[in-house]
C-alpha cells in the first residue's frame, strides 16, 4: 500500500474529512471519506491509513462501504473508540430517497435519511462489512429534537458516567445545533439534550467533536453557511471554550469563538488523545482543483490543542517538530517533504515563499496567495490573523500544496492549499531564517 510522509494526502481520486482518529495497539489509525473511482465527491467509503508516530503513514485500502439500506448511498462520517480490546467505528449511513439521474452517486433536492451505525473489528484492520454494522440511532423523526436528514458525523468518548455521543444537526434548516446521548454498552443510545448558539453560527454544525484539555473544554464544529461574504466557501471550522455537564447532556458554550486555522481551508477537524495523552488534532484541507498527480484532498499536520489564558491554541504536534530535525542552509537542500523555517517578523516585514507572501502588519499575520491559487470567483486569497498578543514568532511548513504557519507556538495557525509553489525562499527583508528538512 503506499506510504507518504507528514502529510497524508489521497492515495489517488478524493478524500475530505478525516474519520475514527484514534491510538489503538501502538498505532495511530485514521480513517478518512473517500471516493474510490473519480477525483470528485461521490458515494462514500471509509479509506483507513495507519502510522507509528504520525509523521510516517500507510494507507490500508477500503475499511467502510455501502452494504445496508441504511448506508447504501454513503458511509459518512464518525469517530472510533476502544472497549475490551476491540475498535468501534460509529458514522453515519445515508439512504436517497431520490436519486439525481444525471448522476447515480448524487441525492436529488436533498431528499434522504441519515441513520447512525457501528461496526466493530478485533485488530482495527479488518471490517466485516457484510454481516457486522448495526443501526444504533435510527433516522430522527421529532423534528424538535433533530432533522431526519440533516443529522450527522457522530463522535464517541467514554465519559465518567458511560459512553457519551455528540452528533451534528440543525434547527428546521434555519441554525445549527448538536445533540447529546448517552449509553452504557455502546449499542444502546439515550437522547439527553441539544446546545446550539442561534442563526448567526450556521444554518448546520457538521463533525461536532467535545473534549477536555489542559486549561478547560473545547468544543469544535464545522459550521455550515458559517460566512456571509461575497467568497464561494461559506462553510468554516469554528471553536468554542465549553463545560460540559455529562449527567443531563447541557453544554454551556464561551460568548466568543475562533476559527480553527486562519488559513480558512481546514474544516471537519477530529481529535484524539496521543500515545501521551496530549489532545491530538487533525482536519481536512479542502482544495479547488485537482493535482497534476490525479489527486485530491489531503490532511493537516497534526497539531496539540490546549488552552491557556482562555485562549485555545493550536499547537504544532512535538513528532512533526521531531522529524523537521536536519538543518539545511537554502531551501533547495529540502527533502520531498519539504522544510520548515523558523523566523520572525518586525511590523512591515514581509516574506516571499515561492509567490506565497507573508507579511505583519498593524500588528497581524496577513498572507496573500494570488500568486499560487486558482483564479475563480471568490476564491478565497487573502488570510489575516486577530491582532497578536505575544510578537511574531513563526514556524512554518512549506510542502508542494500546503504551507503552514504557526504563530507563537499555536496562538493561531494560517494553513493554504497552494499550487505552483516554487520550493525556496525568494525574498526577506531583513533578520535570520533557520531552515530544517526531514531526514528521508
Amino acid at each position: 500500500m503506499k506510504r507518504q510522509k507528514l502529510h497524508l494526502k489521497a492515495p489517488d481520486n478524493w478524500v475530505n474529512d478525516p474519520n475514527g482518529f484514534i491510538y489503538y495497539k501502538g498505532y495511530y489509525h485514521l480513517f478518512y471519506q473517500y471516493f474510490p473511482y473519480a477525483p470528485r465527491w461521490g458515494t462514500m467509503h471509509w479509506g483507513h491509513a495507519v502510522s507509528k508516530d504520525l509523521v510516517s503513514w500507510e494507507h490500508k485500502g477500503l475499511a467502510l462501504y455501502p452494504t445496508l439500506k441504511e448506508d447504501r448511498n454513503g458511509c459518512f462520517s464518525g469517530s472510533a473508540v476502544e472497549d475490551g480490546g476491540k475498535m468501534y467505528l460509529v458514522y453515519t449511513g445515508v439512504r436517497y430517497e431520490a436519486v439525481n439521474p444525471d448522476d447515480p452517486h448524487l441525492c436529488l433536492d436533498d431528499q434522504f435519511e441519515a441513520s447512525q451505525l457501528m461496526i466493530s473489528s478485533e485488530n482495527g484492520l479488518t471490517f466485516d462489512n457484510e454481516n457486522g454494522k448495526e443501526v444504533i440511532i435510527p433516522a430522527l423523526q421529532d423534528p424538535e429534537i433533530g432533522d431526519r436528514t440533516h443529522t450527522r458525523d457522530p463522535k464517541v468518548w467514554k465519559g465518567r458516567n458511560g459512553w457519551m455521543l455528540i452528533l451534528g444537526s440543525t434547527v428546521h434548516g434555519k441554525y445549527g445545533e448538536a445533540l447529546l446521548y448517552h449509553s452504557t454498552d455502546l449499542h444502546n443510545w439515550k437522547y439527553l439534550n441539544k446546545v446550539s448558539k442561534g442563526p448567526r453560527y450556521g444554518w448546520m454544525w457538521e463533525c461536532p467533536d467535545y473534549f477536555e484539555t489542559e486549561g478547560g473544554g473545547v468544543f469544535l464544529v464545522s459550521a455550515m453557511g458559517f460566512s456571509k461574504n461575497n467568497e464561494n466557501e461559506k462553510n468554516h471550522a469554528i471553536c468554542f471554550r465549553a463545560a460540559l455537564r455529562q449527567e443531563d447532556g447541557q453544554m454551556e458554550l464561551s460568548d466568543d469563538y475562533q476559527f480553527l486555522d486562519y488559513g480558512m481551508d481546514l474544516y471537519a477537524p477530529q481529535t484524539t488523545p496521543d500515545a501521551e495523552g496530549r489532545r491530538t488534532m487533525i482536519a481536512w484541507v479542502r482544495m479547488p482543483k485537482v493535482t497534476e498527480e490525479g489527486w485530491i484532498g489531503m490532511f493537516c499536520s497534526p497539531r496539540v490543542v490546549e488552552i491557556k489564558r482562555g485562549h485555545i491554541y493550536f499547537r504544532l504536534h512535538p513528532e512533526i517538530r521531531k522529524a523537521y530535525s536536519r538543518k539545511i542552509t537554502d531551501a533547495g537542500e529540502a527533502s520531498e517533504n519539504g522544510y520548515m523555517a523558523r523566523f520572525s517578523l518586525e511590523n512591515g516585514e514581509s516574506v516571499d515563499i515561492g509567490g506565497y507572501v507573508i507579511k505583519r502588519e498593524d500588528n497581524r499575520l496577513i498572507t496573500d496567495r494570488t500568486a499560487v491559487f486558482p483564479n475563480f470567483e471568490g476564491a478565497h486569497l487573502k488570510s489575516e490573523t486577530p491582532e497578536l498578543k505575544e510578537g511574531c514568532r513563526l514556524e512554518v511548513l512549506v510542502d508542494k500544496n500546503l504551507i503552514e504557519i504557526f504563530v507563537n507556538d499555536g496562538e493561531y495557525v494560517v494553513s493554504s492549499a497552494v499550487y505552483g509553489l516554487k520550493n525556496r525562499f525568494i525574498h526577506r527583508i531583513q533578520g535570520s531564517v533557520e531552515l530544517y528538512t526531514s531526514e528521508s
